[in-house]
């Protein structure tokens, strides 16, 4: 059983598929509810979202105040460092929650992984590293804190990739973004790259993208 508090969002029938879904840093497990309803779906496909929080933990680069976080963050240099402990201590709670959806009836073709920035970054890291093979990874303005997996990374359990980035994105600059696709692709995943004019955010259009990809990934 994980340690993380989660609050999951049920479909209005039953599911027949889950994402989970981590936010950013500094940020709350309810913070994506409302993106939801612009995330339009096949009316055969009912998702069970699941959104689990971050601890709260003293973050370097914020001067040390205490958040919402993954993992403390040293330094936000292009090619950031990052405490690796941390990242893999909550990729380890991600596997357990997909273990719990498991055991409730879902099968692990039909769990998608779903993260935001540094949320996006314990996602890769949990999917890489995952026993299970999952059905798909959906990465939004983040980027690849660890890239020994990829390299290990069995090729039977390859899943289809979803990254969106923002173009005017200051926080996580689209290099990253764009990086995060190229390591995929020489890995051997299918990988769908979308860049939005937006910062460090999602919109409408994303939404709309995100909930095509969906559609066809869990069809």
């Amino acid at each position: 059983m994980t340690h993380l508090a989660v609050f999951e969002v049920p479909p209005t029938k039953p599911a027949n598929a889950c994402v989970i879904w981590l936010h950013g840093l500094g940020a709350s497990n309810r913070d994506f509810v409302s993106a939801l309803p612009h995330i339009p779906l096949p009316p055969a496909l009912a998702v069970q979202y699941i959104f689990p929080q971050a601890p709260n933990r003293p973050v370097t680069v914020n001067n040390g105040h205490v958040m919402p976080a993954w993992y403390d963050i040293f330094e936000l240099a292009i090619d950031r460092k990052i405490d690796e402990k941390h990242i893999l201590e909550a990729a380890a709670e991600i596997e357990l929650i997909i273990a719990a959806q498991i055991r409730k009836g879902f099968k692990a073709e039909r769990i998608i992984l779903a993260g935001f920035s540094q949320g996006g970054a314990v996602a890769i890291q949990a999917a890489l590293s995952s026993q299970f093979a999952i059905g798909g990874l959906i990465v939004l303005s983040s980027y690849v804190a660890l890239s020994a997996p990829l390299a290990n990374h069995k090729p039977h359990l390859h899943w289809p990739v979803l990254i969106q980035h923002g173009r005017q994105d200051t926080v996580v600059p689209l290099l990253l973004g764009e990086k995060a696709a190229s390591h995929f692709r020489h890995a051997g995943f299918k990988v769908e790259f979308q860049a939005y004019a937006m910062e460090h955010s999602l919109c409408i259009e994303s939404l709309a993208a995100m909930g095509k990809w969906l559609g066809e990934v869990l069809a």
